[in-house]
């Protein structure tokens, strides 16, 4: 990947369609780590990945267990999907005993603890900025369907020269 790439992505179904695009290019080993604020899309991204992938679901946000694997359907990677915004470091991360080189891994709220446990030594990092001003009582469900902007990272050889 050339540098970073920055899209304006309208709503739910246009980051669902991102993600599947990307889901497209991933393979075992792969890690992307997410990062935006409550209600970004981070979860709604994974799920267009995972129906990509053809890995079972549903996808939801694995607040409450941390990691979820879901399993291929077919002769393609499993898909593990993790919280690490309660996880206070990379021993933790090490306990969840997450199969890097066999699966793609998606991380939400992992920037900074996951990237070096990449099987490969590369990451993609993809960046979700929503509209500020809704204040501490934010409700991401009551969100009206507002653009985000997109930035995707790759870092590493396996993303080196990918545009």
């Amino acid at each position: 990947m050339s540098g970073p790439q920055t899209r304006v992505v309208a709503g739910t179904d246009e980051m669902e369609a991102l993600g599947r695009e990307l889901g497209a290019r991933l393979r075992a080993g792969d890690l992307v780590v997410l990062t935006g604020p409550l209600g970004a899309g981070k979860t709604t991204l994974t799920r267009g990945i995972g129906e990509a992938l053809n890995v079972r679901g549903p996808i939801t946000s694995p607040t409450f267990v941390l990691a979820r694997t879901h399993p291929a359907l077919g002769g393609g990677p499993d898909l593990v999907h993790v919280d690490a915004y309660r996880l206070g470091n990379a021993t933790e991360l090490d306990d969840l005993d997450i199969d890097y080189e066999n699966s793609v891994v998606v991380a939400e709220w992992g920037h900074g603890l996951i990237e070096s446990e990449s099987a490969t030594g590369s990451w993609l990092e993809v960046v979700i900025a929503r509209p500020e001003g809704a204040g501490d009582e934010f409700d991401p469900s009551d969100a009206p369907e507002e653009p985000r902007t997109v930035t995707i990272t790759g870092y590493g050889p396996r993303w080196e020269g990918e545009g």
